[in-house]
């Protein structure tokens, strides 16, 4: 019974992650995953879901720790917030946002396939605290996170010919789309999270909910430097497990003045 309890336990844990999320919300292309084509899409995942399987390496890297998990019939990798875990641990892997040719650059090593998931259960004791790594990317409810800033954002004027953050958030649908440069300052940057680096952008423009702009790029800079940002303006992007925006720029080209 309390083994069924704690299965229970992820099984809500990631049903609450996922609230809010389009219906094109990334799931592993695992046989498990895929649905049949007579089945309408289903409600609630039942208790444990995912796979069960034992551990053939770890390591950590970048707040995360990395599995390979031996099912038996397959090994695959899986990634979630840093926890407790050694190599002949049995554990549980929920669904969660595959992430194929994944490259580490904390790790310097590529994966054809990781399975970035909110928590394990590791050896009947499992690690459902939703803690993740301080520099991970805002995740607020399935709604864009303003981060909050000492960086002085006065005198801030927009590109030539670019718009403004609060113009990306109310003109966005006509900018969808739409190739634009961006200039205002870097609040926040996290680095080498699925694959990409991740940028704040605030320019002192726009109120709450309008005034903090998500680039993600190849490109680095650091807080507080100013840039221009030039690329696509996507819109309501949902990554899937509480990643989502209602405006952004993504693969951008980034100039640091």
């Amino acid at each position: 019974m309390k083994q069924l309890m704690t299965l229970f336990c992820i099984a809500a844990f990631s049903l609450t992650l996922l609230a809010g999320c389009g219906e094109d919300t990334p799931a592993p292309t695992t046989e498990a995953a895929k649905p049949s084509a007579q089945t309408a899409p289903a409600a609630a995942p039942e208790a444990a879901p995912g796979k069960t399987g034992k551990v053939t390496e770890t390591m950590d890297a970048a707040g995360y720790t990395y599995v390979q998990v031996d099912t038996g019939a397959e090994q695959f990798w899986a990634a979630a917030p840093q926890f407790a875990v050694a190599v002949g641990d049995d554990i549980v892997v929920p669904e969660g946002m595959p992430m194929p040719d994944y490259h580490s650059k904390t790790l310097d090593r590529t994966f054809d396939m990781v399975y970035f998931v909110p928590s394990v259960l590791v050896g009947g004791a499992q690690n459902l605290s939703g803690d993740v790594p301080a520099d991970h990317p805002s995740m607020n409810g399935g709604k864009t996170a303003v981060v909050e800033t000492t960086v002085d954002l006065s005198g801030i004027t927009a590109a030539e010919g670019g718009v403004t953050v609060e113009d990306m958030f109310t003109k966005k649908a006509e900018l969808a789309g739409k190739s634009v440069s961006v200039r205002g300052k870097v609040v926040k940057f996290t680095p080498e999270i699925m694959g990409k680096n991740w940028i704040h952008l605030q320019d002192g423009t726009g109120a709450e909910g309008t005034s903090d702009l998500t680039v993600t790029t190849s490109a680095s800079a650091k807080m507080g430097d100013t840039v221009t940002v030039s690329g696509v303006v996507v819109i309501d992007k949902d990554f899937g497990y509480g990643y989502a925006y209602d405006v952004m720029i993504e693969d951008a080209e980034v100039t640091v003045e």
